[in-house]
């Protein structure tokens, strides 16, 4: 293990879905335990333990939730899907309000069966946020759109790139709607650094994974453990650095390999990967 140089881990945040097999107060017990400050939630397992206890009980550990995972899905065409949608954003904003983040991790959602039209799908995702960001503000959340690779554009998310997703987020004040970072869906861009720079301030999240192949099956679980794969971190690092973030960075790893380990073992992994991997040398 690299030596922890003073400070080293004082930005780093794990988010939950890297060590999957914990609790969330096993979550909380180990990065406290690691002098890990911050941890990333998502609503589901969330849900689950209780909002307000989730929220005490990080409270309680002296972590800090640097997002909550996820809002989105907004490119439905049917009235009745759209107020689902809104409707369920709202509760995702609450959630994050009541955990205590001012990020809401927003993926866009991909293209209604049947449409091949991402124009279009885009545009819907923009109406949404125009409702969405006025009741984000006045809960102190702001909605932060994650660019996914372009493989995930047809079912998961229309906006694959960072260029994209600025296009949509600057259609709004920066304190309400951001974009996030991710080295595993933006590492391929030969564009991305001026897309970060562009970014600047609206920078809401900028999270960690390497990319790994071949893909699994799926290819959702195909994240790889940092410096494993082909991303250059400390070149990322840099560049949001230069864009003025100064916030968390949170590793965001899902991979099924990490979770049939002991959690203990990958979290120290994780910090170790971090310093000898993300921090400048």
């Amino acid at each position: 293990m690299s030596p922890l140089p003073p400070n080293g881990l004082s930005r780093l945040s794990l988010n939950q879905e890297t060590i999957k097999q914990w609790s969330l107060p096993e979550l909380a017990e180990g990065c406290a335990k690691a002098g890990v400050p911050g941890v990333g939630l998502w609503r589901a397992p969330v849900q689950e333990y209780g909002v307000e206890r989730a929220a005490r009980l990080m409270r309680d550990a002296g972590l800090t939730v640097t997002s909550l995972c996820r809002g989105g899905f907004l490119t439905g065409v049917g009235a009745a899907d759209r107020a689902a949608a809104l409707a369920d954003n709202r509760r995702a904003v609450d959630e994050a309000a009541a955990l205590g983040t001012a990020t809401l991790v927003l993926v866009s959602g991909g293209l209604p069966p049947g449409s091949r039209d991402l124009h279009a799908a885009r545009e819907r995702v923009a109406d949404a946020l125009a409702e969405l960001a006025p009741y984000a503000a006045e809960r102190g959340v702001r909605l932060a759109i994650e660019p996914l690779h372009p493989m995930f554009a047809s079912d998961r998310c229309v906006v694959s790139t960072l260029s994209q997703a600025l296009d949509l987020a600057e259609r709004f004040p920066a304190d309400r709607v951001g974009v996030v970072v991710d080295t595993y869906h933006l590492w391929w861009d030969d564009r991305v650094a001026d897309g970060i720079a562009r970014a600047g301030e609206r920078i809401a999240a900028f999270q960690l994974a390497d990319w790994i192949t071949p893909l699994p099956a799926g290819v959702l679980l195909g994240r790889g453990q940092l410096g494993d794969g082909t991303v250059d971190f400390r070149r990322f690092h840099a560049l949001v650095d230069a864009a003025g973030y100064t916030g968390p960075i949170e590793v965001e790893i899902f991979n099924e390999a990490l979770w049939s380990r002991d959690g203990t073992e990958v979290l120290a992994e994780v910090a170790d990967r971090y310093i000898t991997h993300v921090l400048p040398s």
